[in-house]
């Protein structure tokens, strides 16, 4: 593993005791557990700030298209208008 840090941090005891089991069910040290759970937590964020982001994005286009929609709708009406008169 690259440059490691050690860090102390406090939980629950009912939480450490929950560590502590996986770490002899799984035969992985706490530092193993906690290092899987962070990655796994920052990865978790990571997509839900994505999809959010993305929303975010898909709403403020919505605004856009609907008005260009609505243009476009427009425009071809008047274009039927002015087939109709060039037909004449």
């Amino acid at each position: 593993m690259p440059l490691s840090k050690r860090i102390i941090i406090t939980v629950p005891e009912s939480l450490l005791c929950e560590v502590d089991e996986f770490t002899h069910v799984e035969h992985r040290s706490r530092s193993e557990i906690v290092r899987e759970a962070i990655i796994f937590y920052l990865g978790e964020r990571k997509k839900e700030l994505t999809i959010e982001q993305m929303k975010k994005g898909y709403l403020e286009m919505a605004e856009i298209n609907l008005h260009m929609a609505v243009e476009d709708t427009i425009n071809e009406e008047y274009r039927d208008v002015s087939d109709d008169k060039v037909l004449e």
